[in-house]
């Protein structure tokens, strides 16, 4: 029996939109944890297991993304599970980001821990509200993240480790590797924060590309998932609405509301900077074939995908 096709190979293949596959998030705390990462990272690291555990079920009950990171390229090849636990007494400081993602109020805070225990004195149901919890200083530069948890998901660690590496050269501190961000299928995959985008299929030809973009204020729109404080049909309704407009500035669209009309189908209302509202009218389905959305996948799936039934300027 001939072996399945990596996720992202078979994404690619397919040629599957990017366009609103981000996930939704509005808090997250980023732990610098330099050791190999199991398939859940968090649980099965070389952090403390009851306090992997605390912090796991911490985050899990505020809606809160907790995820490892770590500099990319200082590792040996693989995320293994095993190894002991470092040696606490001889660790360096950790890195630690803490971060509120919305449309108003978006804050990223740093933090270097001496013990990762300090993170329980974190209200994370706090952060995800958007409350600065005075946890760390102000940053004032943004984190991107390069997903390359390759126990979780193989194609992570494919796509993502030449990523992280092409970003190191360009733009050095202010990257990291990550654990699990969400869309395997998607490797290589960049999460940029505080602002939450998401970024899908960046190789690293591209990476100078859509960072260099980024940091100007302006989205590339080919390797863009969708902005994590929206669910997914607002993300492709504003990929849709930015592909015909031009309009490609991080703000250049203010989400003004969203309606369920008949037939499952959505109106969504963006108004543009000049004060032109326009109306996205859109269906979600999942129509295509079943098959693995992940290399792990225990059963085939259909994706879900976003048909435009009407893009025009809305009177109202």
């Amino acid at each position: 029996m001939a072996e399945a096709l990596p996720c992202a190979t078979l994404s690619r293949a397919l040629t599957e939109p990017l366009h609103g596959t981000a996930s939704v998030v509005r808090g997250w705390v980023l732990l610098e944890q330099p050791g190999p990462w199991g398939m859940e990272a968090v649980t099965e690291s070389r952090l403390d297991r009851d306090l992997a555990r605390a912090l796991h079920r911490a985050a899990a009950a505020a809606h809160l993304r907790l995820l490892l990171i770590r500099r990319p390229g200082r590792e040996a090849p693989g995320d293994r599970r095993g190894g002991p636990p470092a040696d606490r007494g001889a660790s360096q400081p950790l890195a630690c980001f803490v971060a509120h993602t919305s449309r108003k109020g978006r804050w990223l805070e740093r933090r270097r821990l001496d013990d990762p225990a300090e993170l329980l004195e974190l209200d994370m149901a706090r952060v995800v509200a958007g409350e600065r919890p005075g946890f760390g200083e102000e940053a004032t530069e943004p984190v991107y993240l390069a997903c390359t948890n390759g126990r979780h998901d193989r194609c992570c660690a494919t796509y993502g480790r030449p990523l992280a590496l092409a970003l190191r050269a360009s733009h050095g501190e202010l990257v990291w590797e990550s654990s699990h961000v969400g869309g395997d299928r998607f490797a290589g995959n960049l999460v940029c924060l505080p602002d939450g985008h998401y970024f899908g299929r960046v190789g690293p030809d591209d990476a100078e590309r859509v960072v260099g973009l980024h940091r100007k204020g302006t989205i590339d729109l080919d390797h863009w998932r969708g902005c994590c404080i929206d669910p997914p049909v607002v993300q492709a309704a504003e990929w849709f609405a930015r592909r015909r407009t031009g309009l490609a500035g991080v703000d250049d669209l203010a989400l003004e509301g969203r309606g369920h009309l008949p037939g499952g189908v959505d109106a969504v209302r963006f108004r543009l900077p000049d004060g032109t509202r326009l109306r996205v009218v859109l269906r979600a389905t999942r129509d295509a074939d079943p098959r693995p959305l992940t290399c792990h996948s225990a059963r085939p799936e259909s994706p879900l995908s976003f048909s435009l039934l009407e893009l025009a300027a809305d009177p109202f």
